[in-house]
């Protein structure tokens, strides 16, 4: 059942994807040929109003056949009034991000939605003590932590938020055995790992959480202020983790395919709605801004091409594009061998 409900999330964000595509197309009057959900041969086609609505065998992606645009053929040219190429450069860059703005608009509303409905947390009480830590004779286990400095303390994420923004030393108000105490303590500059792996130094007062969880309701425009803060960070983690990548930082093996995309999906289904949700939210956000890179068979590819047009007041040159397009699909192409790869390497390891 997980697994089905997975796949039932990967081919909404793929629709809702190539929704923002298709009428950001309409708006702009080119007429869309073809809508369909996956690759391959064409299960499933219901023409209407001149555009044909297709379910196709390979469920791993989805695209919108413009008038005038074919990326398995860039020679191919049409300048009918309805057509893709007789739109401005400016028109077609509104159409490509059609696509990531909808996968991002879509996070931003699941999280508002979140935010209003209940959104689970942490509780901000202590759970472990770390020894010689800043707060190992300040804190005791099941404290709650309502204010650090000048922060208001409701969940365990604002902690962080709070030592990271505070300058030493912090003045702590706690709920303790039914009572409020103000205690004082100086976080520890110490070495851990970010979640990239990498080696930093953080201001740390060496507590864990006991692991309670909380629901938080946020008034609305609380919650809009919330969506919006989470949608900006999920993409900034996104576009820092592949420029990480890139970099070498972060290696090849953390590529990830669509197995193991329907596999936390679908471990995320045991745990409630939320969670489900909240997964969702950053594959869409993943889904957004992974098809702004400028890979030429990408959105951010062709956003790229035009951007071109715009500054030199022509076209790129037709076997450039061809070249830059065909390396574009090699270089896509070898990432999904190499997701596809790690996925089977995870799943023969258990992990």
């Amino acid at each position: 059942m997980g697994i089905l409900v997975a796949l039932l999330i990967l081919s909404f964000l793929i629709f809702f994807h190539e929704l923002g595509h298709f009428l950001i197309a309409r708006l702009m009057g080119v007429k869309v040929e073809v809508f369909s959900i996956g690759f391959g041969k064409k299960l499933i086609c219901k023409p209407h109003k001149g555009t044909s609505y297709c379910l196709s065998a390979i469920p791993l992606g989805g695209y919108v056949q413009m008038k005038g645009q074919d990326d398995t053929d860039p020679t191919l040219k049409n300048y009918d009034k309805d057509s893709y190429l007789s739109k401005t450069p400016f028109q077609k860059i509104l159409i490509l991000l059609g696509g990531p703005f909808f996968n991002i608009l879509l996070a931003f509303l699941i999280y508002l939605g979140i935010a209003i409905t209940g959104w689970q947390k942490l509780a901000p009480q202590v759970g472990h003590i770390i020894k010689d830590s800043a707060a190992i004779n300040v804190l005791k286990k099941d404290d709650i932590i309502l204010k650090i400095n000048n922060y208001k303390i409701k969940t365990w994420d604002d902690i962080k938020t709070a030592v990271d923004n505070s300058n030493p030393p912090l003045h702590l108000i706690i709920k303790r055995d039914n009572k409020l105490l103000s205690l004082t303590l100086t976080p520890k500059i110490m070495k851990t790992k970010d979640i990239f792996g990498e080696n930093v130094k953080r201001k740390l007062i060496g507590i864990s959480p006991s692991g309670k969880i909380i629901t938080i309701h946020y008034p609305i425009l609380e919650s809009f202020n919330i969506a919006i803060n989470e949608t900006i960070d999920k993409s900034k983690l996104i576009f820092t983790g592949f420029m990480k990548m890139v970099t070498g930082v972060v290696g090849l093996n953390n590529v990830s395919g669509p197995v193991t995309i329907v596999k936390v999906t679908s471990d995320a289904t045991h745990y409630g709605i939320v969670p489900v949700l909240l997964l969702m939210a950053l594959i869409s956000v993943n889904l957004g801004i992974l098809n702004l890179l400028p890979i030429p068979a990408l959105d951010g590819g062709h956003i790229i091409f035009n951007l071109y047009e715009m500054i030199v007041r022509k076209p790129l040159n037709e076997k450039v594009m061809i070249q830059l397009t065909l390396a574009g699909w090699a270089i896509l192409g070898s990432l999904m061998i190499l997701g596809f790869y790690n996925d089977i390497v995870r799943l023969f390891n258990g992990s």
